[in-house]
């Protein structure tokens, strides 16, 4: 079932998995704010039956980031330009960026697993909405840099956290401040990519693995998530009474027993 096909994102959805595709092949799913705007506007348009959401890009890439029409003068049709917003105020300013953020803050809702199927290029915007999901599948082809630096500019698309917590801060911030391309490989010996396969069992690994993670029951999976997705924030303490009172709600939940 298709619920959504515009602005180059199609979300279908096939009982408890969802798929989003970056269906920009010709222009290698170069990203602009229509494309966010869709990225977000899918997030609002899962069912609640969805556990699992597969991010993948049509093509030989993922996604080449940011497309360079948005430093124009004219930037892209209907839209005010980079240079136009650069010349507003830091309240507006500030108002867009969160805006555009939105397309990537939805994958790691607690009540989602989301994967990123990666072939080929994920440059900048396109390497932050692979860090943007949960776990990141890819091909050998696959090759992450975030390019933000090389334009003067940073990595604002949320993308920051999630590769500090992957590979601490001295990678990140090499990896960062050189723009250089991390290639499947490594990008599986540091933690970014959970598998690396032939770009051909690529699909295939992602539908395994996406099956694998609605074998168990959702509220434990949810729960689980939580907990991990927590964890960092809190002390060796505070872990172990978070640990508790999520177990308490699983046995009683299972039991049968309210409250």
């Amino acid at each position: 079932m298709t619920l959504l096909d515009k602005h180059g994102v199609r979300l279908t959805v096939d009982d408890a998995i969802a798929t989003v595709t970056l269906a920009n092949a010709a222009k290698r799913n170069a990203q602009s704010p229509a494309l966010w705007r869709a990225l977000a506007e899918a997030g609002s348009l899962l069912p609640g039956n969805v556990r699992i959401v597969v991010l993948r890009g049509e093509g030989k890439s993922f996604s080449a980031g940011l497309d360079r029409q948005a430093f124009t003068p004219e930037g892209f049709d209907g839209e005010p330009s980079f240079l136009d917003l650069a010349r507003g105020t830091d309240e507006a300013l500030d108002a867009t960026i969160a805006e555009y953020q939105e397309a990537f803050t939805w994958w790691r809702r607690n009540d989602l697993v989301s994967i990123a199927a990666v072939q080929g290029h994920a440059i900048g915007a396109g390497f932050q909405l692979a860090l943007a999901c949960d776990l990141r599948v890819a091909a050998e082809d696959a090759q992450f840099a975030m390019r933000e630096t090389s334009l003067g500019l940073v990595p604002d698309l949320t993308g920051t956290h999630p590769l500090v917590g992957l590979v601490g801060y001295a990678r990140a911030l090499e990896i960062c401040a050189t723009g250089r391309f991390v290639h499947a490989a490594e990008a599986e010996r540091i933690g970014l990519a959970n598998l690396v396969v032939p770009g051909a069992e690529l699909d295939a690994t992602v539908a395994d693995l996406a099956a694998a993670l609605t074998a168990a029951p959702r509220d434990a999976v949810i729960e689980t998530k939580a907990l991990l997705a927590g964890a960092m924030d809190r002390t060796y303490e505070e872990q172990r009474r978070a640990e508790r009172a999520a177990q308490a709600r699983r046995l009683r939940d299972l039991a049968g027993v309210g409250d």
